[in-house]
């Protein structure tokens, strides 16, 4: 999920950078979902979850490399619900939006977002919790979603929909997040 992800300009990420993000988030869903095709759900049929994010919806400030990687985790998750259907597997995907407690929420400006009450811009107006995340995965993954694949649960409390895309505000807190690191 958001193991590749950390905040930089496009035109400060190196091409190992990007390579490493696609890497981690579109081939790791590439290779685990084909090794639970072939070792089981072939033959047993089966629930695949991805978990991907809005990053593709939009232009994204200082989300490139992982709004990319995760618009191809969003295709793969179609092409393989189409492909795997016929063997009874469903092929979903989950788009988390701000989640309390995460090294994601940590990484990608939580603590920032709280601070300047960027959340109060949310229809639900707060973040997210774990919780949440794992009803909605169980959701996805249960009898009750029987009927559902080839599509992405998005999870962000409408985030997507209503959040700032500033740009110099997230330059600012990505130069201050690298300068600590020097």
């Amino acid at each position: 999920g958001a193991a590749g992800n950390f905040l930089c300009p496009a035109s400060a990420l190196s091409f190992n950078a990007f390579k490493t993000v696609i890497d981690i988030d579109t081939i790791g869903t590439f290779n685990t979902s084909k090794v639970l095709f072939e070792k089981y759900f072939r033959d047993h049929g089966g629930v695949i979850v991805n978990i991907t994010a809005t990053l593709s919806y939009r232009g994204q400030a200082l989300q490139a490399h992982a709004g990319a990687a995760k618009a191809a985790i969003d295709a793969m998750t179609r092409h393989l619900a189409v492909e795997w259907g016929p063997n009874n597997i469903r092929v979903n995907s989950l788009a988390p939006g701000p989640i309390t407690g995460t090294e994601g929420y940590r990484r990608l400006g939580g603590k920032f977002a709280e601070e300047s009450r960027q959340f109060d811009t949310i229809p639900l107006q707060r973040a997210g919790n774990k919780t949440e995340i794992a009803h909605s995965t169980l959701y996805l993954a249960s009898p009750l979603s029987s009927y559902v694949t080839g599509t992405t649960l998005v999870v962000d409390g409408g985030s997507w929909l209503t959040s700032a895309n500033d740009f110099p505000a997230l330059l600012d807190f990505w130069a201050a997040g690298a300068n600590q690191n020097q």
